[in-house]
């Protein structure tokens, strides 16, 4: 009997050992399961977090997708292609195929899916590379053109514009009553940029016209192309003659949005540039308002677009079908209807550029419908260099130092100009830490990010929503630039208070189930991250619970105190539900220049990652 007792004994010891030796394997092994089973998706502004990610996480319940706060600049994708950091799935707001040629052969060639057969022709090629490949599909339009106070037609007997004649005829009507018939706010450069391309839609989506700007956009295209001699000088003596008609002058210059706003609100400006958006806002407001097109010589109508944003997959999808299967789930999902509907301004009309999405137009952009349905909505060549070059020669133009010729001029001789693109590493990173989120220990990239930050800021216990961070941190040199990147671009502030351990407890409690008007987690990835302490999650049909909440292994008790610094955006921590013995202090500087000035001295060294989460 002894020795069939020892026997057993023995057993179960060989067994516990077994287990414990396998638990590491184990680890591991659950860990590249879960890598497997995500998708990775790069959302280029956290408001898409608001509505957009949710539903399409809800939509795909078998694929946990991991969003990102990315970043609306292709140098920054750029930097990830170089060290080995590209995510499955980007988008990017601010975008030129241009822009986008290093990245060509990093990605997916989409031309032959379904979600490139649904983009009507006239928008795809925007969108096609010479050799017919197409790497990025746009979601739905924000459409612009010009917002118009029908009060103030109706007013002073002008009828409202129908062509371009008519357009300078009310401008002109206006000036005589002392009101301003048109302005826009020409201190940005988007403004400066899209007038001069809307004026010019026509010929611009022309055969002439698309042919230089497929020459302009090959990613092949290995020297920098100018401006053609066919459409381009064209388009500048439109502007020319725009800037006469309309009494642009230097003044208009320093006009900003808000200053836009308040003389079109106070019945000072009839008509000025802008979105669609601005219809209903100001509908809300009781002034008649409505949306006419660009008017065009040639007697066309015209609406400026930009995609909300574009997106794009990684060509590495391919080499497993399973998760290239799973990422066009994600993708056919991202461009549904439904999802497109979460993008945009509640109220706004959904244009889309895909035939599988019905137009269904409201009063809004009654006024256009016909130009919407001869699919006449010209998307902007929106390069870094267009930017910047449109507001130096149209700011030029309006001002009345440049004419048509010398403009032309200007902007193809910078266009050529070749940039210097060195510079300084602040920032060296010795290694690579996955930003996917694991159930047993959270998400690596983040908790580095956090506990350096805890450090930076001197703090007890860092508490970042999940949104706070840009994805990997790489085994790389960063740039100032770069380095700025890693933090979460949509104004993330640091907010810090003593409190006890129950007031800490229900911080994080906060955090982790969400609140009325704060950040809620939807999925597993956008779980808040710590620093200073762990917690354990359990995780529900309608959400997540907080279970414990430990520092160093010991639980947390109601009268211990700590400082605690909390990252987020302001409009989720005005919303705040703190109690009248909590009192949030900072939010005045914003996280990425407390990071970028720690960083811009060179000597920088991140911390290590921790296990902060177990996911139950």
């Amino acid at each position: 009997m002894k020795k069939k007792k020892w026997s057993r004994v023995l057993s179960v010891l060989l067994v516990m050992v077994t287990v414990i030796s396998l638990l590491p394997g184990c680890g591991r092994k659950r860990a590249e399961k879960e890598d497997a089973e995500t998708i990775t998706v790069y959302l280029w502004s956290t408001n898409l977090y608001e509505k957009y990610a949710p539903y399409i996480q809800k939509q795909l319940p078998d694929i946990q997708v991991e969003f990102v706060v990315g970043n609306n600049d292709l140098d920054f994708y750029r930097f990830l292609k170089e060290n080995d950091g590209l995510p499955d799935i980007i988008t990017c707001c601010r975008f030129s195929l241009h822009d986008a040629s290093p990245l060509k052969d990093s990605l997916m060639d989409l031309s032959t899916t379904n979600a490139a057969g649904a983009v009507y022709d006239t928008y795809l090629s925007n969108f096609m590379n010479e050799d017919g490949s197409v790497n990025w599909l746009p979601v739905c339009a924000d459409a612009h053109g010009f917002v118009v106070n029908k009060d103030l037609f109706e007013k002073y007997e002008i009828p409202l514009p129908t062509d371009y004649e008519s357009f300078v005829s009310a401008c002109q009507a206006f000036d005589k009553v002392g009101i301003r018939g048109f302005t826009a706010d020409y201190y940005y450069d988007y403004t400066c940029m899209e007038t001069l391309q809307g004026l010019s839609a026509s010929e611009l989506s022309s055969v002439d016209g698309r042919k230089w700007r497929t020459t302009y956009s090959d990613p092949d295209n290995t020297k920098r192309e100018g401006l053609d001699s066919t459409v381009w000088p064209e388009v500048f003596e439109r502007m020319e003659q725009f800037i006469r008609d309309t009494g642009l002058s230097q003044d208009d210059l320093e006009m900003n949005y808000d200053d836009i706003v308040e003389m079109y609100q106070s019945n000072k400006l009839a008509m000025y540039f802008g979105s669609s958006a601005g219809v209903k806002m100001f509908q809300d407001q009781g002034i008649n308002t409505t949306f006419l097109p660009f008017f065009q010589e040639n007697g066309e109508k015209w609406i400026m677009t930009t995609p909300y944003f574009q997106v794009a997959l990684n060509r590495d999808l391919t080499q497993d079908e399973s998760r290239r299967k799973k990422a066009m789930k994600v993708l056919s999902t991202m461009l549904s209807e439904d999802a497109q509907n979460q993008i945009i301004s509640d109220g706004q009309d959904l244009l889309s550029y895909s035939q599988d999405v019905d137009l269904k137009l409201t009063e809004y952009l009654k006024d256009v419908k016909p130009v919407i349905e001869e699919n006449h909505m010209y998307i902007r060549i929106a390069s870094n260099d267009f930017f910047s070059i449109s507001r130096d020669v149209v700011s030029k133009m309006i001002s009345g130092e440049y004419n048509a010729e010398q403009a032309y001029q200007s902007f193809n001789s910078q266009l050529l100009e070749e940039k210097s693109t060195s510079e300084d590493i602040v920032l060296d990173s010795k290694k690579t830490y996955s930003n996917r989120f694991h159930t047993s220990g959270g998400n690596e990239a983040y908790s580095v990010m956090a506990n350096t930050l805890r450090g930076i800021y001197g703090t007890d216990v860092l508490i970042a929503t999940g949104n706070s961070f840009t994805g990997n941190v790489l085994k790389a040199g960063y740039t100032e630039k770069m380095a700025g990147n890693m933090i979460m671009p949509n104004e993330l502030s640091a907010y810090s208070s003593e409190m006890s351990g129950a007031e800490l407890k229900e911080t994080v409690r906060n955090f982790v189930e969400g609140y009325q008007g704060g950040f809620i987690p939807f999925n597993r990835g956008s779980l808040p991250v710590f620093s200073g302490i762990s917690v354990e999650i359990r995780e529900t049909d309608n959400g997540y619970t907080l279970s414990k909440v430990t520092k160093n292994g010991k639980q947390i008790q109601d009268k211990d105190t700590f400082t605690v610094t909390c990252l987020a955006a302001p409009q989720y921590m005005e919303a705040y539900p703190a109690e009248e013995n909590i009192v949030f202090d900072g939010g005045d500087t914003s996280v990425e220049d407390t990071w970028t000035t720690y960083v811009s001295d060179g000597n920088a060294i991140l911390a290590e990652p921790e296990d902060y989460i177990t996911l139950r």
